[in-house]
């Protein structure tokens, strides 16, 4: 699916043929393939207004098609080819025009948007002699400069009015858009989310796909059945897991019915990418995200000595700062004291990685530590036996817990008593366990088990 926001890539990777023919990739920094492009369409003797709305069209034309992983998602190596029949003409090592290259460096951080469209537009055209089409005509954009249009009106004139150009966009390397591993039951992240917000946007056109609610960044029963049936009607696997196949298949439906590499596309807008959790986390914060990272980290730290132990407060403080930095720097990241994408799963996979290497007699005597996968409505296991376990003991001494039965499955009854445990002890009563819920329960339980019988709101999930 689409990089979540339109960067400009520091580079390209261009097939130097057509999309099925056996040829070398080359990649080069993006401006330079921009100037190269511009210099093998048009004329550097054009009217400086007419080579700038070409241009326009060229940037976000390539833009495009990265942005939307055209060819990436249909299991390709490179983001366009060079062949003119499906993209635009780059011909390696020529000579770029002196003219051409100063506008690139003055217009290569722009592209066209049309309407309430964030994406780079599908900025078609052709040379309008030998071929015509029913975007920008390449030779038709020099009676128009020369008759006083300026760049924006004479793509306006070809687009339509609702066509602007957005400007300083920033520049960045940009990453595959699949996050790396499977998505599947239990996985919560913004990755979540996108599945979840294309499935129910190609819901639209496939109606046997089920509509998922909420769209909240949580793979539950609803978005595994979601996945399921969009597998079985485009003949994948039916395993209800987003494996690189399934994230790519959604895409390419996703693009397809959006028409997003189309002249009439439907637009992609802010509320198509909206994110379920803040995409940094950084020192000043106080949210429940940031319980979850410090939980993450005073675990680590009890096995890393070069991360220092640090209390689960919710508020990202400079103890949790120093442990951020800390935690980067033994692992070989920027440390910049910010958690963003890389930082956060490096993080959880540290995590995961503890919890799965100790022996199970290693927890004996003490409360289970978080497993490592949220727990939601249409888990099964021996760690939603364990929740439940500990539910049925806090209904022991809480009348608002109805105890469910222990059966290994978390259905509608587990979610339930979840949800009553979180509204007793002041958690976001989502019904779903994360680090917090589950170590506010697991000390609860303990306790409860060894006689000390407490009353609501003594357990505390930053204890």
């Amino acid at each position: 699916m689409p990089n979540v926001t339109p960067t400009i890539p520091t580079s390209i990777t261009v097939h130097l043929g057509a999309p099925n023919q056996p040829a070398e990739n080359v990649t080069v920094p993006f401006l330079d393939y921009v100037k190269n492009v511009a210099s093998s369409e048009i004329y550097p003797t054009w009217p400086e207004n007419a080579i700038r709305a070409n241009m326009y069209a060229q940037i976000s034309f390539a833009l495009n098609r990265i942005f939307t992983e055209y060819y990436r998602s249909r299991g390709y190596d490179f983001d366009i080819t060079n062949s003119t029949a499906y993209d635009q003409y780059f011909v390696r090592g020529r000579t770029i025009f002196d003219n051409i290259s100063r506008i690139a460096d003055d217009i290569f951080d722009s592209y066209v948007v049309k309407g309430e469209g964030i994406e780079p537009y599908f900025t078609q055209y052709c040379n309008g002699t030998t071929v015509t089409c029913d975007g920008l005509s390449q030779w038709g954009t020099v009676p128009l400069a020369e008759d006083g249009f300026l760049p924006y009106q004479i793509l306006q004139y070809y687009y339509g009015d609702d066509v602007s150009i957005r400007q300083n966009v920033p520049i960045d390397d940009l990453p595959a858009s699949y996050p790396g591993v499977p998505l599947r039951l239990g996985s919560v992240s913004n990755a979540v989310k996108n599945i979840q917000l294309r499935l129910n946007r190609i819901s639209r056109n496939y109606p046997a796909i089920p509509k998922i609610y909420p769209t909240d960044g949580v793979f539950a029963v609803e978005t595994e059945d979601a996945v399921k049936e969009f597998q079985r009607i485009f003949n994948l696997t039916p395993d209800g897991i987003v494996g690189r196949s399934t994230w790519y298949a959604v895409n390419r439906i996703f693009n397809a019915v959006k028409r997003l590499n189309e002249l009439n596309s439907e637009g992609l807008r802010y509320s198509d990418i909206s994110t379920a959790f803040p995409q940094t986390l950084r020192e000043g914060d106080r949210s429940l995200a940031v319980q979850t990272l410090q939980y993450l980290l005073a675990y680590i730290a009890v096995f890393d000595n070069s991360v220092p132990p640090i209390p689960v407060t919710g508020f990202f403080g400079p103890q949790t700062r120093d442990a951020v930095l800390a935690f980067q720097s033994s692992r070989g990241l920027t440390p910049d004291g910010i958690v963003g994408a890389f930082t956060w799963d490096a993080i959880y996979d540290a995590y995961r990685g503890i919890i799965l290497s100790q022996p199970s007699q290693s927890f004996a005597n003490t409360p289970s530590p978080f497993p490592g996968t949220f727990l939601v409505r249409g888990s099964s296991g021996d760690d939603v036996r364990i929740l439940q376990e500990n539910l049925v003991t806090a209904a022991t001494v809480w009348s608002e817990i109805s105890p469910p039965s222990v059966t290994g499955y978390f259905g509608s009854a587990t979610q339930n008593a979840v949800t009553a445990f979180q509204e007793l002890e002041g958690i976001e009563p989502n019904g779903i366990v994360g680090p917090i819920t589950w170590t506010a329960l697991s000390l609860a339980a303990a306790d409860i088990a060894d006689g000390n019988l407490r009353v609501r709101s003594q357990f505390s999930p930053n204890t």
